[in-house]
């Protein structure tokens, strides 16, 4: 999303409108890669609720250039998502201390289709589990945000070269962890596109 003079020194400046135009504008990708990140529609939401908090805190530091902002909003995002990962866990912990809770009835034929996707998306998130963090993370700005290298070095506040070598990591991990079959449409082939390859001009994601 590339951002009129006009619209950014409002941003700058904390105009509610004006960040009601960036919401409309990349709350949708946030959300996605918020998704990808945790594998949790509920979490997916709550990243997109603090990714736009921070944005607001931090709008003294919004470029008054004319770099597109939506990377600057999914670095966020992956910093949040990292954050409610690491607070999951330890939640986590906590329950597997408690008690066992009581058997709830089956509604299984109810929800076969629900589950079914569940399953698969457990299988496709126990893979990306097994990655490192922060291979994760450019799995899901490269392949699924479809932003180019260049980008997600800026985003990430890394240099385009550790991009390249941990996308390289992640790509070989997956092959060996995502089944050939059975597994969600758009699992691996998705997982390990090569859409994200070439820079802005094959990129679709970078607006």
């Amino acid at each position: 999303m590339h951002v009129d003079p006009n619209l950014r020194a409002r941003l700058r400046a904390g105009d509610p409108d004006a960040f009601g135009v960036l919401f409309d504008e990349c709350a949708h990708a946030v959300y996605n890669l918020g998704f990808r990140l945790t594998a949790n529609w509920s979490a997916a939401e709550e990243v997109v609720s603090l990714t736009f908090l921070e944005a607001w805190r931090l709008r003294d530091r919004i470029d008054p250039g004319s770099e597109p902002l939506r990377p600057w909003l999914l670095g966020i995002a992956a910093n949040v998502s990292r954050n409610l990962a690491r607070s999951s866990r330890r939640h986590q912990a906590a329950l597997s201390r408690l008690p066992p809770p009581s058997p709830v009835p089956d509604f299984a034929d109810g929800l076969a289709g629900h589950l079914d996707d569940s399953a698969r998306l457990r299988e496709v998130g126990k893979a990306l589990g097994a990655l490192r963090r922060d291979e994760r993370e450019v799995i899901a700005l490269c392949v699924w945000s479809e932003l180019d290298y260049a980008t997600v070095a800026r985003a990430l506040g890394v240099p385009v070269g550790t991009v390249r070598s941990r996308l390289s990591r992640a790509r070989s991990k997956l092959r060996k962890l995502l089944p050939a079959a059975g597994e969600p449409a758009g699992g691996r082939e998705q997982v390990l596109s090569d859409r994200e390859k070439r820079g802005p001009a094959g990129t679709g994601g970078n607006r």
